[in-house]
């Protein structure tokens, strides 16, 4: 048992900060993405004897949080906590700011598509696999969503 523990602790700490950046790169929030880290791993340590001598450990993490991530979407689709509500809309300083700004106005799925094709650089069979949705659907929301990346990104400060 200490074995297996030992194992997971290995596991954790070499791949949690990458798994904080894809979950970053799903939702756009540090605090919401290690939720989605801590959901995560809290759903692998029980399966984890199972799930470690499989080649495919960071694909089946992968699973665990986009699941998590879909789920805490249709959880909280309309909560948006502020400490104020700001006169007008923050100047955006560079950028990376604005891709990330623009990652999220993105719908859910194809956000989960660009970020997994395009940021973890997957296959599109792999994708697919992961969204339980067809290559062509991949291909489609990865298409559209980087379409919409490139109209935000060239649209001009202060632009609707």
């Amino acid at each position: 048992m200490a074995e297996l523990e030992a194992e997971f602790a290995a596991y954790f700490a070499a791949r949690v900060s990458v798994v904080r950046r894809l979950a970053y790169a799903l939702c756009g929030s540090w605090h919401t993405a290690d939720d989605l880290v801590q959901i995560t791993f809290v759903k692998l340590y029980p399966r984890w004897r199972r799930v470690r001598r499989d080649a495919a450990v960071d694909a089946y993490v992968r699973r665990i949080l986009i699941n998590s991530y879909l789920t805490h979407l249709r959880k909280h689709r309309h909560e948006q906590v502020v400490a104020e509500l700001p006169e007008s809309a923050a100047p955006v300083a560079d950028s990376h700011e604005d891709l990330g700004h623009a990652l999220r106005q993105l719908p859910p799925q194809q956000r989960a598509v660009v970020v997994l094709r395009h940021l973890e650089d997957l296959p599109v069979a792999e994708v697919a696999e992961l969204l339980q949705v067809a290559e062509g659907t991949v291909k489609s929301q990865s298409a559209r969503g980087i379409a919409a990346l490139r109209a935000a990104m060239s649209k001009q400060p202060g632009e609707v």
